[in-house]
């Protein structure tokens, strides 16, 4: 009788309560997928784990999204085949517009639109045409990729549409004057506030109410005329004399804009009394008078102290404003003949120290990553004691500076002669603060102008304000077109062909002043460059790129080595 062997493989029965074990463990992992997908459904949460909390909306951000009641539209232009640097821009709009959605639900929708996706380069260019209209213009923005030089046109803007109505956006913020990379960070930073405030001024709102004072040389509406209409984008904006009304009540805001006669006491007590209450100001004036008409034939002219009757109201809210000009080698520039073209005279551009360029502020929100300010003919400001109010220098001239007393005289010849360093040696001149906290009152224990009227100490009506004073009264007036007779956009300068910030900045503080939900402060958003260090970038880029390739491949066969051997391990008993 023959024995036949096989190798066939034992089959081993696996335990039934093991199976029911397995399925059980099973239904136990679905069960759980399942209720955890229901929750997060209902119960939304994300986690930010930067440093700077770069991924978190502000909660002002977040209940504007979610009190929108009609449906916006971003169209976002900044897309393409960009270098790295550009995309970083591009990928953060994308990422602030997610979030946006997410707190917006249904009534945020946002769409990128590439405008050199034309198949043809006509088609392009009427595309291109179409933006021109819309007044976005393109930008030339270059960046060091891999030790070279990448130029590339963009349209760095998106337009937000609130039913017909359609407002840009500029992307690109920051100071022009920064590295690309410092800008490019910059514009990052600003992106939660700039689509979020263009939300804001499209979405119907109670609109506060701002009024410019009259009656005391204060610019006209011509000449201040693009602030004016920038303001009423989001405010009603009212022209106001002071000796016409009882007081400002029924306003929520006053901008004095360079005025040139003095000031009455009633006036004054108006003032005071708006500002004390909680009432906010702006104030853009002058210590000094450059009247240029009075120019004489041989180019001089004399500036003398204007007498406003504010200095006293100034000083109790705690500033002083001096009596002097500041000369700046940070400067723009003045038209001034230097010869003759045939019978024609000869007309160039010659740097102006009169004329300060403003390129160092403070750190908040109204002024971080600005981009430079222009100033004419401007003082300087300090402080003095006022219990209870913080003063914050938002602005400063630079390191190179010369301060003049007044009378000051002014030869416009100066500007052909070359500066000597060694005189512009005062460092950092302060030219505008901003006054938070309880006003005390000037007419404090004293009777109102005119009257007996007696006042309190401190008025049972009292609110905490807000105060700007730049001591410069051009800081808001426009170039006038002199063709047309219409203004400029405020902070473009002809000679230069450059749109200088004073705009962004008065728009900034108007914010400030006003908003109570507290959107300016995102403003103040920081996000910190890490950048790799390129020596050893360039170093050491074969190892990483062999170590990137090769390690994942190591670990695979590693697995599946110790996989195999497990598996060799546990079934080496069965088998015969």
């Amino acid at each position: 009788m023959e024995n036949t062997l096989t190798n066939s493989p034992i089959e081993v029965p696996v335990p039934a309560s093991r199976k029911r074990r397995d399925l059980l463990t099973f239904a136990a992992i679905l069960g759980g997928l399942l209720l955890f997908n229901f929750i997060a459904q209902r119960f939304f949460f994300r986690l930010d784990l930067t440093e700077e909390k770069r991924y978190t909306m502000s909660d002002a951000t977040k209940k504007l999204l979610r009190d929108l009641k009609q449906p916006v539209t971003v169209t976002v232009y900044l897309t393409g085949d960009f270098p790295p640097a550009f995309r970083r821009l591009e990928q953060g709009v994308r990422e602030t517009l997610t979030e946006f959605q997410v707190y917006g639900g249904a009534n945020l929708n946002y769409i990128f639109i590439d405008p050199s996706a034309g198949s043809t380069e006509a088609a392009r260019n009427q595309f291109y045409q179409s933006l021109f209209k819309k007044g976005l213009k393109p930008t030339n923005l270059g960046a060091t990729e891999n030790g070279k030089r990448v130029e590339k046109i963009i349209f760095p803007y998106a337009v937000v549409s609130v039913g017909a109505v359609d407002k840009p956006v500029l992307l690109l913020r920051g100071n022009q004057a920064a590295p690309a990379d410092v800008r490019l960070n910059q514009s990052i930073e600003g992106l939660e506030y700039e689509l979020a405030s263009t939300i804001r001024t499209l979405v119907p709102a109670l609109r506060k109410r701002i009024g410019v004072v009259e009656g005391h040389g204060e610019l006209t509406n011509v000449q201040a005329g693009d602030m004016l209409g920038s303001w009423q984008q989001q405010y009603d904006v009212f022209r106001v004399t002071l000796s016409k009304v009882k007081d400002l009540s029924a306003l929520d805001a006053i901008v004095v804009a360079q005025p040139k006669t003095p000031y009455s006491e009633d006036d004054k007590f108006k003032l005071d009394q708006f500002i004390t209450q909680g009432g906010r100001a702006l104030f853009f004036v002058d210590a000094l008078r450059v009247d240029l008409d009075s120019v004489t034939r041989n180019g001089v002219a004399l500036a003398t102290p204007y007498d406003l009757n504010l200095d006293d109201l100034f000083f109790k809210y705690g500033l002083r404003l001096n009596q002097n000009l500041l000369l700046d080698l940070n400067s723009g520039q003045i038209p001034l003949v230097t010869g003759m073209d045939g019978n024609k005279p000869k007309i160039e551009p010659m740097p102006w120290q009169l004329y300060p360029l403003i390129n160092k502020f403070s750190p908040h929100p109204i002024t971080r990553n600005l981009d430079a300010v222009y100033l004419k003919f401007t003082g300087n400001l300090d402080t003095v004691k006022a219990t209870g109010i913080r003063k914050t220098a938002l602005l400063s001239t630079s390191r190179y500076t010369r301060v003049l007393p007044a009378p000051v005289p002014i030869n416009f010849n100066d500007a052909r002669l070359e500066p000597n360093p060694k005189l512009y040696q005062k460092g950092f001149q302060p030219v505008g603060y901003l006054l938070e906290g309880q006003f005390s009152s000037l007419f404090a224990n004293r009777a109102r102008p005119g009257t007996l009227q007696f006042q309190p100490e401190k008025p049972a009506n009292a609110k905490p304000s807000k105060v700007l004073v730049m001591a410069d009264g051009d800081f808001i007036r426009s170039e006038i077109d002199p063709k047309t007779g219409n203004p400029y956009r405020l902070g473009f300068d002809r000679l230069a062909n450059t749109e200088f910030a004073n705009r962004e900045l008065v728009l900034n503080a108007t914010d400030y002043l006003l908003d109570e939900t507290g959107l300016i402060a995102v403003r103040g958003k920081q996000i910190t460059l890490r950048p790799l260090d390129k020596v050893k970038l360039a170093e050491q880029r074969r190892s990483w790129q062999l170590l990137n390739l090769g390690a994942p491949l190591v670990l695979l066969g590693a697995f599946g080595a110790v996989r195999a051997w497990r598996r060799k391990r546990r079934y080496a008993g069965f088998g015969g």
